[in-house]
């Protein structure tokens, strides 16, 4: 059976525009890292399984809270600011249209299209105001004014992907596990679950990708459980 070509399907590319697939990746990566390096902090620190429940439901919440608010505030602010460079553009084309058609073709033309033909595409777009602007802003700003990602969507996929990241780690506490050993091995088989998950979107190999992740956040561990053994041995907790 001969295999169709990837131009007449559809949707054969992934959705890149990061609407929520990039928030949740960076937001279960996150709350798994976050809370696997405060546990481990604190648990070097000495302190009871009580106080490391607390110390990571505490995290879980505000880490969450956090990256959901700032999912929003920075999507959002790039959408406006999308916005204001759309409305220049729109203004530009108002009143320079000549010249704007000229700034296309030459373009086309910087990408090895002959001038003649170059000329006559940009003279043929001219005549739709709406599609000269999509046009124009696709290849001037490198982004499509029609599929903006959704900051509501962002913001939900975030809060709720790093709270399921932060919450694996706490599963042995919260099901009676009173040493630190169990949440690190838990957190860690997140952490490369997160990596080989990843690289179903990347077609890079499952298993490089899981263990990078995993070396990544084994190595932020061990530096908050460092800091912890110190600040618990001399500070007396």
């Amino acid at each position: 059976m001969t295999d169709r070509p990837a131009a007449l399907r559809e949707a054969h590319h992934a959705d890149v525009s990061g609407g929520w697939l990039r928030p949740a990746v960076f937001g279960a990566m996150d709350g798994l890292v976050t809370n696997i390096a405060l546990i481990a902090g604190v648990g070097g620190g000495g302190v009871s399984p009580r106080s490391i429940v607390l110390t990571g439901s505490a995290g879980l919440v505000a880490g969450a809270i956090s990256m959901g608010l700032g999912e929003y505030t920075s999507v959002r602010s790039a959408n406006e600011q999308v916005a204001a460079e759309v409305a220049k553009e729109r203004r530009e084309l108002e009143r320079h249209p000549e010249a704007e058609a000229r700034e296309l073709a030459d373009a086309w033309v910087a990408r090895g299209l002959p001038r003649d033909l170059a000329t006559q595409v940009a003279e043929a777009v001219r005549r739709d105001p709406e599609e000269a602007l999509r046009v124009h802003v696709r290849e001037e700003l490198g982004v499509d004014p029609d599929d903006q990602p959704s900051p509501w969507a962002a913001a939900i996929s975030s809060f709720l992907f790093f709270s399921i990241g932060a919450l694996i780690p706490l599963l042995p506490y919260l099901l009676g596990a009173t040493e630190l050993g169990p949440a690190l091995a838990v957190g860690g088989l997140g952490l490369f679950a997160a990596g080989a998950v990843v690289a179903r979107f990347t077609n890079r190999p499952w298993w490089t990708s899981g263990l990078r992740q995993l070396l990544l956040g084994a190595a932020a561990a061990a530096a908050t459980y460092l800091v912890g053994s110190l600040i618990g041995v001399h500070g007396g907790l």
